[in-house]
């Protein structure tokens, strides 16, 4: 996978409710990811399914903050490809369960 697509980023809305994005990945997500987080480390993996493991690095603290009470995490895959306005469409949206 082309390394320009292997970014991703956190949000964080009014109501406190995380949600992460990242590009679409080439196989789909099982139907239980979960993410595990390691506050320590500043890290986490996202288990899409069994070969599709990421490694997210650099997380936040405020992140780690938000999701403390949450048992499960939104994640949007964008599309690669941007719309004649420069967006990306959203290709996935599904739950992960959040271990720590």
């Amino acid at each position: 996978m082309d390394e320009n697509f292997d970014t991703f980023d956190f949000l964080v809305n009014d109501e406190d409710e995380v949600m992460l994005l990242l590009y679409e990945r080439d196989s789909e997500p099982v139907s239980n990811p979960r993410i595990e987080f390691n506050e320590e480390e500043k890290s986490a993996f996202l288990y899409r399914n069994d070969d599709d493991v990421l490694e997210l690095n650099d997380i936040e603290d405020s992140i780690f903050d938000s999701i403390q009470d949450e048992d499960k995490l939104l994640i949007c895959e964008l599309s690669r490809n941007t719309d004649k306005d420069g967006d990306n469409s959203i290709i996935r949206a599904y739950e992960a369960d959040i271990d720590f």
